[in-house]
C-alpha cells in the first residue's frame, strides 16, 4: 500500500516539533524505498545501509529544510538519498571510479562487464537489453535527464545546467522518466 502523503506531511510537522515517534513512523514507512534506491546506486548493502541512517538523521536534523509545497516527504527523502549516494560515488577512490566508468561504458556499448557463465550471463544480457530498450523508448528530454543523473551521477542542479533547463523541469523529467521505466520494466 502506498503511503498517504497527507499523513506523511503530518509526520513531518510532528518531527519539526521534536516528536521522535513520528521520526520512527516516517522511517518505518519509507526506509525500504530509500534503501532500494541507495542499493541500486551504491551496489553494496553496507554502504547503502550507512547512507540510509545518514539520510534519516539528516531528515531529523534538517527538518526545517523540508518544504511541503515543493515535494511530498517520500520524494524529499529520495532526493536526500540520491544526493548522498552521488556524493559517496564522487568521493570514491580514483581506481574505483575508473573501474566504474569502464564498466558503465562496456554496459552502454553492449559488452558484458564480466564473463558470467550460463544462465547468469543470459539473465544479465536480457536485463541489459530490456533496460536499453526502455530507455530508448523515452522522450529525449527524459532519457537525457535520467542518463545524466543516474549514469553520470550529476545532481539535479548540474543536470539543469548541462541541459540548460530550470531545475524544477529537470526534476519533473526525471520523475516522469523513472515512472515510465518502472511501468515498462514491470512486465
Amino acid at each position: 500500500m502506498e503511503p498517504n502523503p497527507n499523513e506523511d506531511r503530518d509526520l513531518m510537522r510532528r518531527i519539526a516539533d521534536g516528536d521522535r515517534e513520528a521520526m520512527g513512523e516516517l522511517f518505518d514507512r519509507h526506509a525500504s524505498g530509500v534503501l532500494g534506491l541507495l542499493l541500486r546506486m551504491l551496489r553494496t548493502r553496507a554502504e547503502a545501509e550507512e547512507q540510509l541512517q545518514d539520510v534519516f538523521f539528516q531528515a531529523w536534523r534538517d527538518d526545517e529544510r523540508y518544504r511541503p509545497e515543493v515535494a511530498a516527504p517520500r520524494t524529499w527523502l529520495l532526493m536526500l538519498a540520491h544526493s548522498r549516494a552521488v556524493d559517496r560515488l564522487r568521493s570514491a577512490n580514483p581506481r574505483r571510479r575508473r573501474e566504474r566508468d569502464a564498466a558503465r561504458q562496456a554496459y552502454l556499448d553492449g559488452h558484458p562487464v564480466e564473463t558470467p557463465r550460463g544462465f547468469d550471463r543470459l539473465q544479465r544480457e536480457e536485463r541489459r537489453r530490456r533496460v536499453a530498450a526502455a530507455l530508448g523508448g523515452l522522450p529525449d528530454e527524459q532519457r537525457s535527464a535520467l542518463e545524466l543523473a543516474f549514469f553520470d551521477g550529476l545532481t539535479h542542479h548540474q543536470v539543469a545546467e548541462r541541459l540548460d533547463a530550470p531545475p524544477g523541469r529537470v526534476r519533473s523529467r526525471i520523475l516522469l522518466g523513472m515512472r515510465k521505466l518502472r511501468d515498462r520494466l514491470a512486465d
